[in-house]
């Protein structure tokens, strides 16, 4: 025999935990309610038109994207290696490649300087061989971002994989496919949701990256000054302005997370 719950002890909540809950709801909501309050909506309009405005989302968008490119490129294949190949040491890959997600971002923009730098382990080598200078360009930006935002893919994809059922792989390679041609046609689309759940926090923590950029790639309009740089920018000179600009930003996260994670991550 079934027995239903009554629909009114459904809603019976204890209230110790419905009072931390309501709470923990307000500490979230409650910064974007006044944001929404305090923006000039009257103005907002001719803000969002100015050129300074646009130059900043334009290069907050184009590096954002990149950054994710780079990190689906180099980021499902070395989910994949932590999650599917035993080998020495494989706790410690999987904890140094979240480090950057408790790292304050300006100590990662400092490391990013120490290495890339002109001076740097690596910098100095890419400088005198094949002239490219990485600090302080949009290459700077994209690459500051693809390091914060990294880890974020990484344990998504490996989680999606870790939970594939892996005997659709078992019955590729018994009928001849190759490692490429099961991964590619196999695996790949198994953790499709999984990558395309990482891929979109990996863009929107890009997207609001602000600490290792300013660190590594500075803030010259136009060319590294992304959208929370130039409200770092406006907010020691123009509240108002610093309130458009961030109100950009959250119409831009909430449209693209509640469009693809509703459409993908959930299923």
């Amino acid at each position: 025999m079934r027995f239903r719950t009554p629909r009114a002890a459904r809603w019976q909540v204890p209230v110790g935990l419905l009072v931390p809950a309501a709470l923990g709801l307000l500490l979230l909501v409650l910064p974007l309610v006044g944001l929404l309050v305090r923006a000039p909506w009257t103005d907002l309009p001719g803000r969002l038109t100015e050129p300074g405005v646009l130059t900043a989302l334009r290069l907050s968008l184009v590096s954002a994207t990149l950054a994710t490119l780079l990190c689906l490129l180099l980021g499902v294949p070395l989910a994949w290696l932590l999650a599917r190949v035993e080998f020495p040491g494989r706790r410690v890959v999987r904890a140094l490649v979240t480090v950057p997600m408790v790292l304050p971002p300006v100590v990662g923009g400092v490391a990013l300087l120490l290495v890339f730098g002109r001076r740097g382990l690596l910098g100095g080598w890419l400088d005198e061989t094949f002239g490219v200078t990485l600090p302080f360009t949009t290459a700077g930006v994209v690459l500051a971002e693809a390091f914060v935002a990294m880890p974020f893919l990484v344990v998504a994809v490996e989680g999606a994989l870790r939970g594939a059922d892996r005997r659709f792989e078992e019955a590729a390679a018994t009928l001849g496919a190759g490692r490429w041609s099961t991964f590619t046609r196999v695996t790949l689309p198994l953790v499709a949701p999984g990558v395309t759940a990482g891929a979109v926090l990996c863009w929107a923590r890009a997207l609001g990256e602000f600490g290792a950029t300013i660190t590594f790639a500075g803030n010259f309009p136009g060319t590294t000054q992304t959208m929370p740089l130039a409200v770092y920018l406006a907010l020691e000179t123009d509240l108002e302005a610093a309130i458009v600009l961030s109100l950009v930003l959250l119409v831009v996260s909430v449209t693209i997370l509640a469009a693809l994670r509703d459409r993908w991550a959930v299923r």
